[in-house]
């Protein structure tokens, strides 16, 4: 029996990630096309037609991209809230819809989920943490910054997939328009590689045996400005046992299993 997870890729053009067990495998969030899914599920040895359920953040494209191709495929249950269902085109899609509200948990297979909602300029976004097998994992993208009720539902996670979007010194003298950069730096935006490194100085709990950055910028960070951002933080504390990982738009990250 094994617990897994991999985000399959992250950032501005596309969201996935799977979390799994050796009876339940879950997608959270549907932002590449059936087929782009499909080939980054085979690479890590895992079948798209073995996908129990879809689980949807917010319905921003990059995270719903593939939704309706994939639901009317699968003809798998997907997991949203109310008001972000109603913000999605299934075009001829019938889907099988489970709504939960924020904040709800909810279990699917042999596998928990915890909801809650985060700052972002969606209709309803939320986060998950996921519980299996004594193992708690947390993916936590698309926030502007993080409230205190964020800290909480993520403390004692074994594995932490966290938003490290831009580098703001790059923002700031990048191409974007003035006011999607002040959208971006909101409270209710993305995270900076800044405000992540001053929630791993001031507030992590030290737990994760491995720590993801995503959703970086292709335009407004750097890697390295990340890692290093990160690993400084983590410095601090004198961490020596948290291993960092950077996810990326254009493949699969290791298939993480414990």
């Amino acid at each position: 029996m094994s617990v897994r997870l991999c985000v399959l890729g992250s950032g501005s053009s596309g969201n996935a990630t799977l979390v799994a067990t050796a009876g339940t495998r879950l997608l959270v969030d549907a932002g590449f096309g059936y087929r782009e899914i499909q080939k980054r599920l085979k690479k890590i040895g895992e079948d798209i037609a073995r996908l129990d359920a879809i689980l949807i953040t917010h319905e921003h494209t990059d995270h719903v991209a593939g939704l309706p191709v994939l639901a009317r495929k699968l003809k798998k249950p997907v997991f949203l809230t109310p008001r972000t269902e109603s913000r999605l085109d299934w075009g001829e899609t019938e889907p099988i819809v489970e709504k939960f509200q924020a904040g709800q948990r909810f279990v699917v297979g042999d596998i928990e989920v915890d909801s809650f909602t985060v700052p972002h300029d969606a209709v309803d976004p939320v986060a998950f943490c996921f519980h299996a097998q004594g193992l708690k994992l947390g993916v936590v993208t698309d926030l502007g910054y993080m409230p205190d009720s964020v800290k909480q539902h993520i403390r004692g996670c074994h594995v932490l997939v966290l938003e490290s979007n831009h580098d703001l010194d790059m923002l700031k003298v990048g191409p974007y328009p003035w006011f999607v950069k002040q959208r971006v730096m909101s409270r209710v935006g993305h995270l900076s590689n800044n405000a992540v490194g001053e929630f791993l100085a001031a507030d992590y709990d030290r737990r994760s045996e491995i720590l993801v950055l995503a959703h970086l910028s292709e335009h407004n960070n750097h890697p390295e400005l990340a890692r290093l951002t990160a690993l400084e933080a983590l410095r601090g504390h004198a961490v020596d046992h948290t291993r960092l990982v950077l996810a990326e738009q254009r493949r699969p990250s290791e298939l993480f299993e414990f």
